[in-house]
């Protein structure tokens, strides 16, 4: 049967994207797996081909839970973000789980509506009988400097085995770094390679979802935030704070370990006088979401302003439980 691009219409609904911003948390803060909610296990990725035009298309998808047995998924012609997406075309649907499965109910595109199911860890597509016509299989993403070893000349801000490195260092039952600390060293130039974990809080929104945030010399906001199936705008994951959107969302699903590797350039000042701003080049889960782009002032809630030539690493506390790991920095020579 053939099946148009349009078929994966049933894939996304984008309400995630276009709620309004709340600083607020209202809704349970899930950091273990193993505790979360009945929707937890089929949010994720899910990556599978489709027949059009007498093609097998590929298609990425993005199913997303908001906590009340509802879903946005979002569905990209090529792949995943970031792993083969042909930007920027996005097709839209929601989903609604019933017991063990969760039904993906399309919406009339051409005069053509589709369905689809997530059951037994695949997401499937279901023909106008009814039956499977494609299977998407659900995909564990990680990124590829995930756990990588500071390198020589690195100096080791948080390795697990102790707070030493930073002030109000605080460590949960496992080992893992708790929000709000601020290196005790400061640093100009240099390359930041840090591990973090968003929680899963499926009934916030916006900035109360999965909130903190890397400073770099305590003045340059990369932002941290479950965004993951949103945007990707300059305050969700990935942007530089109110300074730049990343190309790219590669925002992972909550409670899984993403990577920021950040080269940091710091700003150039003359008789007191800023002549040349800072500049960043992000990659965020091994993709390049900005590549040396100008930061042209600092971000408001760090622990200093602009100005000075060295400054230390703040991880923001927003009031969520965002877990870091693996922090190291390489100063440029």
């Amino acid at each position: 049967m053939r099946f148009a691009i349009t078929t994966l219409a049933l894939f996304t609904l984008g309400t995630a994207a276009a709620l309004p911003h709340r600083v607020c948390s209202a809704g349970p803060a899930f950091t273990d797996p193993a505790k979360a909610d009945d929707d937890f296990p089929y949010q994720g990725e899910y990556v599978g081909e489709i027949e059009h035009e007498g093609e097998l298309r590929k298609f990425g998808v993005q199913v997303i839970a908001l906590g009340d047995g509802t879903f946005d998924a979002i569905a990209y012609p090529g792949g995943l973000p970031g792993a083969g997406w042909n930007p920027p075309q996005k097709i839209r649907g929601k989903g609604k789980r019933e017991g063990t499965v969760v039904k993906i109910e399309g919406v009339d595109w051409g005069g053509t509506t589709r369905r689809g199911e997530i059951r037994d860890g695949a997401l499937i597509v279901l023909d106008d009988a009814g039956k499977s016509a494609a299977t998407f299989q659900k995909q564990e993403r990680t990124s590829p400097t995930l756990g990588q070893k500071p390198p020589q000349g690195a100096k080791v801000i948080f390795d697990g085995s102790g707070v030493e490195g930073v002030t109000g260092g605080r460590l949960t039952e496992d080992g893992l770094l708790m929000e709000g600390v601020t290196s005790k060293e400061s640093f100009g130039d240099g390359l930041w390679h840090i591990e973090f974990r968003l929680p899963y809080q499926p009934k916030d929104r916006g900035q109360g979802r999965g909130n903190s945030g890397a400073y770099i010399q305590g003045c340059y906001e990369v932002q941290m935030l479950d965004s993951f199936g949103l945007e990707g705008k300059d305050n969700e994951c990935g942007g530089i704070y109110s300074a730049a959107a990343p190309s790219v969302n590669m925002c992972l699903p909550p409670l899984a370990w993403q990577t920021y590797d950040i080269e940091f350039t710091a700003a150039t000042y003359e008789d007191g006088k800023k002549v040349k701003p800072a500049r960043m080049t992000v990659r965020h889960n091994g993709v390049v979401v900005h590549n040396d782009v100008e930061v042209k002032q600092g971000t408001p809630g760090g622990t200093q302003g602009e100005g000075k030539p060295f400054g230390p690493l703040h991880l923001q506390n927003h009031g969520n439980p965002v877990r870091y790991r693996n922090i190291w920095v390489l100063p440029k020579q």
